[in-house]
């Protein structure tokens, strides 16, 4: 079986139990384990041999490790996010090691054995959109400006605008113009430097998406609404536009995505990323820059591939991330119904510490209906007795539910909440809460409401200062039904809606008063407006400074060293016949005039500063180990140095297929270490490496025969 975030799912799985391979989503494939016909379950724990996880990071372990526990399969997991941020959880998942994954390919290794291409990052500080907006800097003409804009309903006019709020709600003209002009005119370039080439800008929001190609249109109006298109989960045949995008020629050339193109997308004509909003994961980033790497031949003209990419970054990102500050994916969030069960049960541990009554006596008959609680006693039974059905509904026959049934059956019955002792509330709060009960859903807004109530409880037992937050926010809620008077529900308890709005009613308040509180308004906080701040339009002067390029750390391989070699590729194709160049590809032995020879043809050349060339043979371990990894090994040359090895022995297809990969590798790098030989894609064939085909004294003849084709490229 193969899992994870794919666009296709399989229908009518129950018709194929025989197929050898499955491909489903995460959430299908929770369905379907759960699904019986005629008593049996479709799939079964052993019903497959391997499982591969995609994406198997932390949001995926917490949210569907069910599933990976439930079958018994070996386990293979994928996913690019870096290997220090993936989550301790995921790597016990696979019984390894934190931080130390199965295997790991990093970027930079990618780059440097040619199959991606490195990043050149560049910042680019825009005033308004990293500083905000202060009055009192503006000039007067501005202030009037900004004292005729329509802020809010009630004419109020702030002093400042926090960079926050910038592209959020507040959308200014000539910073997305100074941006659009920035990246038109600085940007990397195709079609003979006529067209900007492929393009995704990463924006903060739809409303910032749909600014940029309001103002990329208002700017480039010649390209008559189709250069730049905004792509998002709420663009109308979205796909279309990135099946289009996805075509060297074709429009648009510029994507502008909220999230839906940062991973996923592979597009290799991109070549200009542009960082438009914060980010502050490492994983997303990385993600993010992705998207540029892809290998892209004859981009630019016939024989001229993509080299490297353009990160563009106006938000402080690459700053940010250049520090090497340890990033984080953010805690996954937990269901709304399980935070409200672990603040049950948190507020049933606090009642018991805080109870001036004897044992809290017998939970009463769940089918009692009783009147609002008047003792924190009565609070506390009312809530275990909620929890305590909660669990009851739960039903063991779940795949999800039944690895716990123990406690299920456990904490089912109604005794087992008279009185919790700590191991009971940590088991409940770590096995128990968010496991899926049968009951009737409630509606969201008075969950949340809910939560609120509880935390202002626990506050309150607490003595904790974010009780006047949560004391301001009932407030606030409370002036928002106070609007709603028309209604007969909240008509009802206006008394307590507008007493609540008083300071006076909060002094001294009680558990018991908050819970009646709760109970009396939950219901009611559905008929509150969903307010958004309404977005402000502005058209004050920016200023955007010069860009400056940023390493970014565990990248060693920029984009001036991955330029360089291409340069000095390119300069030596052309000089082939130069006698160095023929004995270095031939295997034929260099001499001391030779590397003299080498050196002049470079230093009469001018294509490469002398310094760079002198650095890149010390790398090498010698000019004439550098130049033949550029030019390779003459195909034949590799094959007759490799016959001497072969010469006289019988070998088996998978020994004969061993050879052939040195041969491939001696003609594109040139020579060969010994150690690489233990390594992909050699290992393909024997993981082993080489001693799991060949009797040592092989082994030691062709490692005699790799150090000989090395020894010609190198003078004493």
């Amino acid at each position: 079986m193969i899992t994870g975030e794919i666009k296709n799912q399989i229908d009518s799985i129950w018709n194929y139990t025989e197929r050898r391979v499955y491909v489903s989503t995460y959430p299908t494939m929770m369905s379907l384990i759960d699904e019986t016909a005629d008593g049996q379950r479709r799939f079964g724990p052993g019903h497959f041999d391997l499982v591969i996880i995609d994406e198997a990071h932390r949001s995926v372990f917490q949210k569907y490790r069910v599933i990976f526990d439930y079958f018994d399969s070996l386990l293979v997991g994928l996913t690019a996010t870096p290997k220090d941020e993936v989550d301790r959880n995921t790597y016990s998942l696979f019984d390894l090691e934190n931080g130390v994954p199965t295997d790991a390919y990093s970027l930079e290794e990618a780059v440097r054995d040619g199959y991606l291409v490195p990043p050149q990052a560049v910042s680019v500080p825009v005033r308004i959109q990293r500083e905000g907006m202060r009055y009192n800097d503006l000039s007067d003409e501005e202030k009037e400006q900004w004292e005729e804009l329509d802020w809010d309903d009630e004419g109020n006019i702030p002093d400042q605008v926090d960079p926050e709020a910038v592209n959020k709600w507040f959308f200014n003209e000539d910073t997305v113009d100074k941006v659009l002009k920035h990246l038109m005119t600085r940007g990397i370039t195709v079609a003979g430097g006529d067209r900007l080439g492929k393009t995704i800008i990463f924006a903060k929001n739809q409303n910032h998406a749909d600014f940029i190609a309001e103002r990329f249109n208002a700017n480039y109006a010649k390209y008559n609404g189709e250069f730049a298109r905004v792509i998002t989960f709420k663009t109308e045949y979205a796909q279309n536009l990135i099946d289009s995008f996805s075509i060297k020629e074709k429009a648009p050339h510029i994507a502008i995505s909220v999230d839906m193109l940062d991973t996923g997308i592979d597009v290799p004509e991109v070549v200009n990323l542009v960082f438009f909003k914060i980010v502050r994961s490492k994983t997303k980033f990385w993600q993010m820059i992705g998207r540029g790497t892809r290998l892209c031949s004859d981009l630019f003209a016939p024989g001229e591939h993509k080299e490297f990419f353009y990160i563009f970054d106006y938000c402080g990102n690459l700053e940010f991330f250049s520090q090497d500050i340890p990033g984080t994916d953010g805690s996954v969030a937990e269901s709304l119904g399980k935070r409200l069960f672990k603040a049950r049960l948190e507020l049933i541990d606090s009642l018991d510490c805080h109870k001036s009554e004897g044992r809290i006596g017998e939970i009463r008959d769940p089918s009692v209906i009783y009147g609002d609680p008047k003792t924190d006693a009565e609070v506390r039974r009312t809530i275990a007795e909620l929890l305590q059905r909660e669990v009851a509904a739960m039903n063991v026959d779940n795949f999800v539910v039944r690895p716990h049934r123990r406690l299920i059956e456990k904490y089912a019955k109604p005794e087992a909440w008279i009185a919790l002792a700590k191991d009971a509330i940590l088991e409940l709060s770590l096995e128990v809460a968010g496991l899926p009960a049968e009951l009737d859903s409630e509606n969201e807004e008075a969950k949340r409401f809910d939560l609120i109530a509880l935390n202002l409880q626990l506050a309150l037992l607490h003595a904790e200062p974010r009780f006047s937050r949560l004391c301001n926010r009932v407030k606030e809620i409370a002036g928002l039904l106070e609007e709603k008077e028309s209604i007969p529900m909240v008509r009802e308890q206006m008394p307590l809606i507008q007493e609540i709005q008083s300071d006076e009613w909060w002094q001294d308040v009680t558990v018991p008063m908050l819970e009646r509180m709760r109970r009396r308004l939950r219901l009611l906080i559905q008929f509150i407006d969903k307010r958004q701040r309404k977005p402000i339009y502005t058209d004050f002067e920016d200023l955007i400074g010069e860009g400056t390029d940023i390493t970014l750390p565990g990248f060693v391989v920029g984009t001036n060293q991955a330029k360089f070699l291409a340069k000095v590729r390119s300069f030596l194709n052309l000089h082939l016949d130069h006698t160095a160049i023929t004995k270095l590809r031939k295997n034929e032995p260099l001499t001391t005039s030779d590397l003299v020879e080498l050196e002049r043809l470079f230093g009469e050349s001018g294509t490469c500063d002398p310094e760079e060339i002198h650095h890149a043979a010390d790398e090498s371990r010698g000019l004439g180990l550098f130049v033949r990894s550029l030019v390779g090994l003459d195909r034949e040359a590799a094959k007759k140095a490799l016959d001497m090895f072969i010469r006289g022995k019988t070998y088996n297809s998978n020994q004969l297929e061993f050879i052939n990969l040195i041969v491939n590798h001696l003609s594109e790098h040139g020579f060969i270490e010994p150690a690489r030989l233990y390594e992909s894609p050699f290992t393909d064939i024997t993981p082993s490496g080489p001693e799991g085909l060949f009797p040592s004294q092989d082994i030691d003849e062709l490692i005699r025969v790799l150090e000989g084709v090395r020894a010609t490229a190198v003078v004493a």
